[in-house]
């Protein structure tokens, strides 16, 4: 097992940019998910560190050793992909078994490596079959066995979840967390799907055009995102923003609404609050002109507007609620719940 360390990483394509100064420790046995929007760079920075995208700049060490010159295959990583990469005319012990065929290992320890990785997956009952005969659940599970059995130092994951349905997602996506956490493996993962990568990483690396807005735990960028950005693309529902005028710790809403312990900031900023952090209150200062309910079971969203303006907001309530269209509904935030940005560079505002 190894760590992993960038340091200003740069990836350029002739004039254009596309990564900008990346930063990161990874420690020995971490999962790490690197998350964001399509075409941020995420998918480049896996392929750099995979040697299969060439530096800039900056440098990848892989343990104690800088890697920028290394072909793939001398990295010691397995790369787990999206669309599985399996022979179709090979049996899943063949596909598994590849690998390490090509590097010449013992049949007696191939035999045994994929045998020991089936277990561990549940492919056993699989193991004479091709892969149109397996769901693909089954397929991605056998694309994990092939890096398995490889025995790395670091485990590349590039959205391997993506062509999978919701529920299949969720399945899976604990069956990787779990496997992780039982090999130990140093590994990067891939995703735009935040709630994806909130799941499963031990840290989150949050992408936006190239750069990296902030790097931490599902929690601290829950809790205390670094800019309207994090603060948008972490939580589902996303946060509300509201732009207020702080002073003297009382917030000024567009509607003239006043809200307190809004912190020690002054003048224009961005209000950031959570649909779960606002409860309902008849006498609330903020007051939301309901346009949709949407019934989820365990919870309640409501879709409107700020009274008196043209703000989007959603709400989230427990259980089940219903209101009609044109219905004004008052919330108060919940204790600590605001969020302040500045209003120009949307990064946050320290209480």
């Amino acid at each position: 097992m190894a760590s992993i360390t960038l340091k200003d990483l740069v990836k350029a394509y002739g004039d254009t940019e596309v990564l900008h100064h990346v930063e990161g420790e990874i420690s020995d046995g971490e999962f790490i998910v690197v998350v964001g929007p399509s075409g941020c760079g995420k998918s480049t920075l896996l392929r750099m560190v995979a040697g299969l995208e060439t530096v800039t700049s900056g440098t990848i060490c892989i343990g104690d050793k800088v890697v920028n010159q290394l072909e793939p295959a001398d990295r010691d990583i397995a790369m787990v992909f999206q669309n599985y990469a399996l022979y179709p005319h090979m049996s899943v012990r063949e596909n598994m078994a590849y690998g390490l065929k090509i590097r010449k290992i013992s049949k007696d320890e191939i035999a045994r490596r994929v045998e020991e990785a089936a277990d561990i997956l549940e492919l056993r009952p699989y193991l004479e079959r091709k892969p149109r005969q397996l769901s693909g659940g089954q397929r991605q599970r056998v694309a994990m066995g092939r890096a398995i059995v490889r025995n790395p130092q670091v485990f590349l994951f590039d959205e391997p979840l993506s062509n999978l349905d919701a529920k299949l997602r969720v399945q899976m996506r604990l069956e990787i967390r779990k496997l992780q956490q039982r090999l130990g493996v140093t590994s990067i993962y891939v995703t735009h799907d935040q709630v994806e990568a909130m799941t499963l990483g031990d840290r989150l690396m949050v992408l936006n055009g190239g750069y990296v807005e902030q790097f931490g735990t599902s929690i601290e960028l829950y809790d205390r995102p670094a800019t309207t950005f994090v603060a948008g693309f972490i939580g589902s529902p996303a946060m509300n923003f509201l732009p207020a005028t702080v002073s003297a710790g009382m917030a000024t809403l567009g509607n003239g609404a006043r809200l307190a312990n809004a912190g020690a900031a002054n003048g224009a900023v961005t209000l950031g609050i959570r649909p779960e952090h606002l409860l309902q209150d008849d006498a609330g200062p903020v007051r939301v002109t309901v346009e949709l309910v949407e019934q989820l079971g365990a919870n309640s969203l409501l879709h409107g507007k700020l009274e008196g303006t043209d703000i989007e907001m959603v709400v989230s309530q427990p259980g089940h609620m219903s209101a009609a269209a044109g219905t004004v509904m008052g919330f108060v935030p919940a204790n600590g719940a605001l969020h302040l940005f500045h209003a120009e560079t949307g990064k946050r505002i320290e209480p």
